[in-house]
């Protein structure tokens, strides 16, 4: 009887390990499924930004991610292109100024983003 008691137990030690594995591994496809565009450093920074501010200047985002013109230009060409963000330009006085704000489907791309890593996480922390 204690035999057939301690193979139950192993039993359902392996089907919980096995099922940890699959849950493991389904987290890792998940994990692949990341919005690439957003998931970049200095454009997750650049969105997350834009989603605490309605509008901010390429000088201040600029200063606010300490990056140079050229990565700013870089990095907001790709997501502008993607459509996550918008880029007006006007001028004050003479002066040309570069507006920035985050679309819709941004601020939908960050949010997606958001609940992806949280689930990510969840699933990590779960026994």
């Amino acid at each position: 009887m204690a035999a057939n008691a301690a193979s139950s137990k192993a039993s359902a030690d392996t089907s919980s390990v096995n099922t940890k594995r699959a849950k493991a591994s389904k987290q890792v496809d998940s994990a692949t499924d990341l919005d690439k565009l957003i998931h970049e450093r200095t454009r997750l920074a650049l969105v997350s930004t834009l989603a605490a501010h309605p509008r901010l200047t390429f000088n201040d985002l600029k200063s606010l991610l300490s990056i140079s013109d050229g990565n700013l230009s870089a990095h907001a060409r790709k997501l502008e292109d993607a459509g996550y963000i918008v880029c007006s330009k006007s001028f004050e006085g003479r002066l040309p100024r570069t507006d920035y704000s985050l679309t819709e489907a941004g601020r939908a791309a960050l949010d997606k983003y958001i609940k992806h890593m949280e689930a990510l996480i969840a699933a990590m922390k779960a026994p």
